[in-house]
C-alpha cells in the first residue's frame, strides 16, 4: 500500500502556517460537498476552502466532524459574502458561517471580493480585525483584492491580510499582484489554477511537460503553483481526480520547466472570472 504524500506549509507573517496543497468546492452542493469533501481528507489534504456564498458550509462541517481528524489537522478557510459585508452583517455572518461548519474557531476568514462600489471592504475588514482579537479567528486575510486595496487596508489599519487569493493560473498569473504580496509578505493562493476550460491543460507546453514527467497536465499546473511559492485549492468531485491532484506533490518541474509555463501569460484577456474592478455580485470564485 503506498503512502499519500503530506503538503508542506506556507509560513504566514503572523505565525502561523498554510498546508500548500487545498481543496475547493466552489459550485458543490452540500450533500456533494460532505461526500467529496471526505474524499480529500481520505487522500491527505488536511487545507479546505470554502465560503458562504458556496451555500455548502454545512455539506463541509459535516464532512469534517465524520473525518475523525483532530480539529487542529485540518486548516479550514471560509469567506464574507458580498452581500454581507459590512461590520454588523459581517459578524452575523461569521456566527452563521461557524454554525454551519460546526466549529469554535476558524483558521483564516477571508472578505471574498472587494467590491468596490459598495465601499464596505474597509468597514469590513475592521470587523476580521475585531474577531481575530477576540479569538474566533487564527488569521484574516482577503480574495481578490487588487494592489489599491491592499495598499489602502495598510494604510488605514496596519493590518495586512496573511493571504491574498486571486484567479491565478499560467495565461493569467498575475506578476504585479505576485510581486507585491512578495514585497508585503502576503502569501499568494490560487484559485481556478486549471484555468477553467481556457485551454492550458491542451496547450502543447504544458501537454510536453506532463508527458515528460509521467504526469497528467493537471498535475503539472498544480506543481507549477506549488513551485512558484502559491497554496493552490483544486477542486474535483471525482475521487480518482481528488487523488491524482494531490500526488502533484509529487511531481517536480526544472526550472527551465517552470519559466515556459510561467511565459504563457497572456495578461487579462485571459481572465476567466469575474473582474474585480467592477464585480460586486453575490457569486464568485
Amino acid at each position: 500500500m503506498t503512502t499519500s504524500p503530506t503538503s508542506p506549509s506556507v509560513a504566514f507573517h503572523d505565525g502561523r502556517a498554510i498546508p500548500q496543497l487545498g481543496f475547493g468546492v466552489w459550485k458543490v452542493g452540500n450533500d456533494e460537498a460532505a461526500t467529496a469533501v471526505k474524499e480529500a481528507l481520505d487522500a491527505g489534504y488536511r487545507h479546505i476552502d470554502t465560503a458562504r456564498g458556496y451555500n455548502n458550509e454545512e455539506g463541509v462541517g459535516r464532512a469534517l466532524k465524520s473525518s475523525g481528524l483532530d480539529r487542529d489537522d485540518v486548516f479550514v478557510t471560509s469567506k464574507v459574502p458580498n452581500q454581507d459585508q459590512g461590520r454588523d452583517a459581517t459578524l452575523r455572518s461569521f456566527d452563521a458561517t461557524m454554525a454551519d461548519l460546526g466549529l469554535e474557531e476558524l483558521d483564516l476568514y477571508l472578505i471574498h471580493w472587494p467590491a468596490p462600489a459598495k465601499g464596505l471592504a474597509m468597514e469590513t475588514w475592521k470587523a476580521l480585525i475585531e474577531l481575530h482579537e477576540q479569538g474566533r479567528i487564527r488569521s484574516i486575510g482577503t480574495s481578490n483584492f487588487r494592489i489599491e486595496d491592499l495598499e489602502r487596508i495598510q494604510a488605514e489599519t496596519g493590518v495586512l491580510p496573511v493571504l491574498n487569493q486571486i484567479e491565478l493560473h499560467p495565461y493569467f498569473n498575475q506578476p504585479e499582484l505576485r510581486a507585491f504580496h512578495a514585497e508585503h509578505g502576503i502569501v499568494t493562493e490560487s484559485w481556478s489554477p486549471l484555468g477553467q476550460g481556457g485551454g492550458e491543460l491542451e496547450d502543447p507546453v504544458i501537454t510536453g511537460i506532463a508527458e515528460a514527467h509521467g504526469a497528467t497536465p493537471a498535475q503539472v499546473l498544480i506543481a507549477w503553483n506549488l513551485a512558484l511559492g502559491n497554496v493552490v485549492i483544486p477542486k474535483s468531485v471525482t475521487p480518482e481526480r481528488i487523488v491524482s491532484n494531490f500526488a502533484s506533490l509529487e511531481v517536480e518541474l526544472t526550472e527551465e520547466e517552470i519559466t515556459r509555463i510561467t511565459g504563457l501569460h497572456k495578461g487579462g484577456d485571459a481572465r476567466r472570472g469575474p473582474n474585480p474592478d467592477v464585480f460586486d455580485g453575490h457569486q464568485g470564485a
